[in-house]
């Protein structure tokens, strides 16, 4: 793999985390990736983009995906599989896009159960950025013309998605620390120290690599 370090960094809605990994790349000068992995992972496949995104609100209304779990495993189906573009295999490709981006650079990603995909990876760094209820309720309303009560459902419907996605393809609990190499409150540190916290990290992490 060479010396890329890879952030992988999973966040509760309203924290600020995508705000955070963007950051972060910049002061790094590496590339951040959240939504371009679908985009990637369509012109990988050959599947349309549009089916990832509808996978993802798909599987937020099926009942089976809440008790179901099936943890990645790499496999990926051919074309010709009447699978090919099942939500599992749609997933796979994010992950194939995912493993190549760890190969070829340094970068932060955001969301898409990340840390686990590369999870034999030792060149990576997990963060899970988290905050108290009032402040992802407060900055979610900045950006969303929602009343109070509209915008605590959607962030919670949203994190429960997040957490039952991250269970399904990882057979783990999405919000356990010990999935993480740091946790950190970012309403209570506000982002700028998130970003230093993370630097902070890596620099004494790999220091004998760098």
């Amino acid at each position: 793999m060479g010396e890329n370090i890879v952030i992988t960094i999973a966040r509760q809605y309203g924290s600020g985390g995508k705000t955070i990994g963007a950051m972060l790349a910049k002061e790094l000068g590496i590339n951040c990736y959240s939504r371009e992995i679908l985009k990637m992972a369509s012109e990988e496949s050959g599947i349309n983009e549009g089916l990832f995104g509808m996978s993802d609100e798909k599987i937020k209304k099926a009942p089976w995906f809440k008790i179901l779990n099936r943890p990645y495993d790499g496999e990926l189906l051919t074309p010709e599989d009447r699978d090919f573009v099942s939500d599992d295999n749609l997933f796979n490709y994010q992950a194939k896009v995912i493993r190549d981006l760890a190969e070829k650079e340094s970068c932060v990603i955001v969301g898409r159960c990340a840390d686990y995909v590369l999870k034999e990876n030792p060149n990576v760094v997990s963060v899970f950025i988290h905050a108290d209820k009032k402040f992802c309720l407060e900055r979610a309303l900045e950006r969303n013309s929602m009343t109070e009560k509209e915008m605590q459902k959607y962030i919670e419907k949203t994190d429960r998605f997040r957490g039952d996605f991250y269970r399904y393809h990882t057979g783990n609990e999405w919000a356990d620390a010990r999935n993480y190499d740091l946790c950190l409150n970012s309403g209570k540190l506000g982002f700028q120290k998130c970003v230093e916290e993370i630097k902070s990290y890596i620099k004494i992490r790999f220091n004998d690599k760098n």
